[in-house]
């Protein structure tokens, strides 16, 4: 409101309380009287209220314009600074970091309304110049105001610099308590980072609940510490503790069995880790399982062979399944039908695992050279080179005598062993 404005309204409002002391003390104006100094002063009441109201404007007017040079002071300096704020943004956009950090600096400077967030971005411009001191200097002069906000900005930089345990250290900072959202999330990260998956996997609730991430990420880093979780298991108790916490549907979750798995078999618990792959496998398939089922060295080859052929005859295309149908019979010393499936492997795509135990296979056979041929191909397949057929299989050569005709040109037999037996 400019100053003629507010000047106006308070002449209407005096105007308007001495019409209103009029009005009432008409019939009676009053007196007042005024003693100082030996003289006396008498004047009516309504003459006093607006001689009073009429001072009190004056006051106001008087204040009004002493304050005017430090009040008009005061909202250039903020213009400008929010001028700066804005100019130094653009600048960080544009990529004229040093520019955007010194009118970043400035701008916090000048004003406290925009120092957080004029901070947080000069940090930024100076990590965008690859200056991590200038950065962490700019964050600690955040000081104690903003503390929420100097905790996750610290802690950003230390996960940038893949400094775990240093951005905890700064998100657990009593001032900066409760975090918003972005602090748990940064906390979560930091946690599986440093080897403690399940205190991250324990967060996700509170992260659900502040919506912190968006829900496919939330899934995403489920999935991925609960595989880790699972790995940092010390013994087969907290296995099967940490195990059996899981939602039914984070179990057949594939990274997830397998870090399941790979713990299980390590700890000897290996019919857990055949039971977890079959039912895993039973829900949904995926190759990377059946692969990993094909590999299991214990547990009953019988049982384990009848699994596989039930597989194979619902997914007649899946290379894994042919994979351990072939290292069951080639722990059988079934050459030809280990081969068999191996071959069929191959054509579906198999690659170097395939063509190592078919080498295997052809070397376990007596036939080195079928086997060099193997390795060779398993190398080329890595490296994603042509593959060279192997020699197709031949049978010996057949023997023919020549034939043997007699004076007469009839055909003889050669020897009279080769008559039939007369009757």
């Amino acid at each position: 409101m400019s100053l003629l404005r507010v000047l106006l309204v308070w002449i209407v409002i005096a105007l308007v309380g001495a019409l209103a002391a009029h009005f009432f003390l008409a019939a009676d104006p009053g007196y007042v009287l005024i003693r100082h100094g030996g003289m006396d002063r008498t004047t009516t009441l309504v003459n006093a209220i607006v001689i009073a109201l009429g001072a009190m404007v004056l006051f106001w007017l008087v204040v009004t314009l002493i304050a005017l040079p430090f009040r008009s002071w005061g909202r250039y300096r903020e213009t400008r600074a929010q001028s700066r704020f804005g100019e130094g943004l653009e600048a960080l956009h544009h990529g004229h970091y040093t520019k955007a950090e010194k009118l970043l600096a400035q701008s916090a400077d000048e004003t406290p309304h925009y120092e957080s967030a004029a901070r947080l971005a000069a940090a930024q411009a100076a990590l965008a110049r690859d200056d991590a001191p200038a950065a962490q200097a700019h964050l600690n002069r955040l000081g104690e105001r903003h503390p929420a906000t100097r905790a996750i900005a610290l802690a950003e930089l230390a996960m940038r610099d893949e400094r775990p345990i240093d951005a905890l250290a700064a998100l657990e900072a009593p001032a900066a308590q409760p975090l918003p959202p972005r602090g748990l999330a940064l906390r979560a990260d930091a946690w599986a980072l440093t080897g403690h998956a399940s205190e991250a996997y324990g967060l996700l609730g509170a992260l659900r609940r502040q919506h912190a991430l968006p829900d496919s990420q939330l899934a995403h880093r489920e999935v991925r510490w609960a595989a880790a979780s699972l790995r940092e298991a010390d013994d087969g108790n907290g296995l099967a503790e940490r195990w059996e916490a899981l939602p039914k549907g984070v179990r057949t979750e594939t990274p997830v069995v397998l870090a399941y798995v790979d713990r299980a078999v390590a700890l000897g618990w290996h019919d857990a880790a055949t039971r977890a792959l079959e039912t895993a496998l039973d829900a949904r398939w995926d190759e990377r399982l059946v692969s990993r089922y094909a590999a299991l060295e214990a547990g009953d080859p019988a049982h384990r062979r009848t699994r596989l052929e039930r597989w194979l005859q619902t997914h007649p295309a899946s290379s894994g399944t042919m994979l351990g149908l072939s290292r069951l019979h080639h722990a059988q010393r079934d050459w030809p039908q280990a081969r068999d499936y191996l071959q069929r492997a191959i054509e579906q795509g198999a690659g170097r695992d395939a063509w190592v135990q078919l080498g295997d296979n052809y070397a376990a056979s007596g036939d080195e050279r079928n086997a060099r041929l193997c390795y060779a191909n398993a190398l080329r397949a890595a490296d994603n080179q042509p593959i060279v057929a192997l020699p197709s299989s031949q049978e010996p050569p057949v023997s023919i005598d020549a034939e043997r005709r007699d004076s007469h040109g009839l055909p003889t037999l050669p020897d009279d062993r080769d008559l039939p037996p007369r009757v």
